[in-house]
C-alpha cells in the first residue's frame, strides 16, 4: 500500500474504501428503476423497468439502451431532441416536462431539476467512483492548471499512482486523452473517475470551473480536498458579476453542491479568499500564502530570470524551496501545491525535494526555442490580472523591451476587453492586439471594445492586426535580442474558433515556424 492509500485510509475513508477496487473496464448495466430511485426521484408504476447500459445528455451519444437526461441548457433545451433521442435507442427520458400521455415503450421519470438527478444518477451507475480516489478539486480564475499539475507531481511522492483532468489534457495514468472542457459534464467526468479505478489509481487532482460548479457537474463529488486560489474578473458573461461569481465558487465548499471537502486550501493573499478564510474560522482550512498569518508561508523571495527561491513555513517545520517556475504568481501556485500536500499528510521536506525537477506546464509561461536569439514566452494568459502578471514577471528579467502579442475571446465578456488593452499598456512597451478566438463576433466589434481602453497618449503603443500569424511575424521582426516577446491567450490550445469552425493554430508552433523564416530571410528589420 502507498503513502498516499495510507493517508486517504487513516483519515477516516476506510470505509469508503470497502467498495470494490477492482471494477469491470465498461459500467455494467443497471436497473432504470434502481438508478432512478439512487437520484431520490420516484419510478412511475406504469413504466415498464429495464437496463440502462449508458447516460446520455447529447441525442447523437444515444445508443440502444441509454437513459437520456433532457437539459434546459444555455443556448439549446434538450426537451427539443427527445424524439430523437428515442428513435435513436432511449429506454428512458428524465425531464422536468414529461408530457401527460405518450404512446411511446419508453419511460418517462420527472425530476425538477434533470442536471442533479444526472450527477447523482451518474456516480450511482459508475458505482460511485469518486469514493474509491483521494480527491482533489482545485477552483480559482488564474493558475488552476498549473496548481493541478503541481499537486499531481507532488502526491506522486508516495509512490501511489495519481491522475488528472484539466484544460490541458485528462491524463488517466494509463492513457491520456485531450481535454474537451475544463471539468467534464458529470457522466463524463465519472466515468474518467471509473477508468482511472480500472487502471489502480489512487488519487486524482481536477480543474473545478465556476460552470462545472454552477451546472452541477460536480455536484456530490466526494472531495477530500477543495482548494481556493483566487477570483478575478472572467465570465462575467455568465455570472453577470463579480459577487454571483463568487457566491458560484464558494459552493464547492459550502456543500451547496454536496458534501463539503473534508480540508479546505485557501490562499490568504487573495481577498475573495479572505472572505472564505472569515467564514471558516474554526473549520478545517488550511491558508497559505505571504500573508503573516498563513499557516503555509512564503518568505525571503529570491526572483530570477530562469528560477524562483524562497523559504516557505508550515505548521511542524521550514523549508527553502527552488522551484524551475518563475515569477512571484508561480511562487504562489507553489505555495497552494504545498498546502495541498501537507493537509493529504505527505512529507513536505520531500515535496520541497520534488519541487526542483517539475518542469512547467505545457503553454504556461513556456519559453519557445528559436534560433534567431529571441526570447519568445507562450502563455494561457486571458485575463487582466493574469496579462499584467505574465507582464510584470518578464520586465523584472528582461533587459530590452517587453512586447505583447494578445487578443479577445469573442461572445464572451465585453466588460474585460478594454480592461485587457489597458493591463497591455501599462506592462508592455508595445502591444500587438489581434484575434484570439472570435467565435461568431465581428473582430471589429471586440477591437472597438478593446480601444476603449486605449488613451489617446498610448494610441501609438498598439496596433490592431485582425490575423494573429500576421501579429506574431510583426511582433518578432519588430524585436531585438534583449528584448521579449510575449504571446498570451491560447497557451497551449492547438486551434482557433471562426463562427463554428476550428481551424489549426498552435501559437507555439507559429511562433518557432515565423522565426525559422525570419533567420533564413537575413537580418530582422522593424
Amino acid at each position: 500500500m502507498s503513502a498516499l492509500k495510507e493517508n486517504k485510509d487513516s483519515s477516516g475513508e476506510g470505509k469508503k474504501k470497502s467498495r470494490s477496487k477492482k471494477a469491470s473496464k465498461k459500467a455494467k448495466p443497471r436497473m432504470m428503476s434502481s438508478l432512478v430511485k439512487s437520484a431520490g426521484l420516484k419510478f412511475p408504476k406504469k413504466e415498464s423497468d429495464t437496463l440502462v447500459s449508458r447516460l446520455a445528455i447529447d441525442s447523437r451519444r444515444v445508443i440502444p439502451g441509454s437513459l437520456f437526461f433532457a437539459i434546459e441548457g444555455l443556448k439549446t433545451d434538450g426537451n427539443k431532441f427527445v424524439d430523437e433521442a428515442i428513435s435513436r435507442g432511449a429506454v428512458g427520458i428524465v425531464t422536468a416536462r414529461p408530457p401527460k400521455l405518450h404512446g411511446s415503450k419508453v419511460a418517462y421519470i420527472k425530476s425538477e431539476d434533470p442536471r442533479l438527478s444526472l450527477a447523482r444518477v451518474s456516480r450511482a451507475f459508475f458505482d460511485f467512483p469518486d469514493e474509491k480516489l483521494l480527491l482533489v478539486g482545485v477552483t480559482g480564475t488564474n493558475g488552476k492548471t498549473t496548481v493541478t499539475g503541481l499537486i499531481k507531481d507532488l502526491l506522486r511522492v508516495s509512490g501511489g499512482k495519481v491522475g488528472s483532468l484539466g484544460t490541458v489534457g485528462y491524463d488517466l495514468v494509463q492513457r491520456s486523452l485531450p481535454s474537451f472542457r475544463t471539468t467534464p459534464e458529470a457522466h463524463d467526468l465519472c466515468e474518467l473517475l471509473s477508468q482511472m479505478n480500472d487502471f489502480e489509481c489512487e488519487g486524482v487532482v481536477m480543474e473545478v470551473s465556476s460552470h462545472a460548479i454552477d451546472q452541477l457537474r460536480v455536484a456530490e463529488l466526494a472531495f477530500d480536498v477543495g482548494v481556493f486560489l483566487n477570483l478575478t474578473r472572467d465570465h462575467l458573461d455568465y455570472h453577470g458579476d463579480m459577487e454571483q461569481y463568487f457566491a458560484v465558487k464558494r459552493r464547492l465548499f459550502t456543500g451547496e453542491v454536496g458534501a463539503k471537502p473534508k480540508r479546505v486550501v485557501v490562499n490568504a493573499d487573495d481577498s475573495y479568499g479572505r472572505r472564505l478564510i472569515e467564514e471558516f474560522k474554526g473549520e478545517d482550512l488550511t491558508s497559505f500564502g505571504f500573508a503573516e498569518d498563513a499557516d503555509v508561508r512564503g518568505l525571503n523571495l529570491q526572483l530570477e530570470s530562469a528560477f524562483s527561491a524562497f523559504d516557505v513555513v508550515w505548521p511542524e517545520g521550514k523549508g527553502r524551496v527552488t522551484t524551475n517556475l518563475i515569477g512571484r504568481y508561480n511562487v504562489s501556485n507553489v505555495l497552494a501545491a504545498l498546502a495541498t500536500a501537507y493537509v493529504s499528510g505527505l512529507d513536505v521536506n520531500r515535496c520541497i525535494e520534488r519541487l526542483k525537477t517539475f518542469e512547467g506546464i505545457p503553454g504556461r509561461m513556456q519559453l519557445i526555442e528559436n534560433s534567431i536569439n529571441l526570447k519568445i514566452v507562450v502563455d494561457y494568459a486571458h485575463t487582466a490580472d493574469a496579462l499584467t502578471n505574465a507582464l510584470s514577471l518578464l520586465n523584472e528579467i528582461t533587459r530590452g523591451k517587453v512586447i505583447v502579442v494578445f487578443g479577445c475571446g469573442g461572445d464572451r465578456d465585453r466588460g474585460k476587453r478594454s480592461l485587457m488593452a489597458q493591463a497591455a499598456l501599462a506592462n508592455s512597451d508595445f502591444s500587438w492586439a489581434t484575434s484570439d478566438n472570435p467565435r461568431t463576433e465581428a473582430i471589429e466589434q471586440i477591437f472597438d471594445d478593446m480601444k476603449e481602453g486605449v488613451q489617446s497618449s498610448d494610441a501609438d503603443r498598439i496596433e490592431f492586426i485582425a490575423d494573429r500569424r500576421r501579429a506574431i511575424e510583426l511582433a518578432l521582426k519588430s524585436a531585438k535580442p534583449e528584448d521579449c516577446i510575449l504571446i498570451a491567450g491560447k497557451g497551449h490550445e492547438t486551434f482557433q474558433e471562426f463562427g463554428d469552425t476550428v481551424v489549426p493554430f498552435d501559437d507555439r508552433q507559429v511562433a518557432y515556424e515565423l522565426s525559422e523564416l525570419i533567420r533564413l530571410g537575413g537580418e530582422q528589420s522593424r
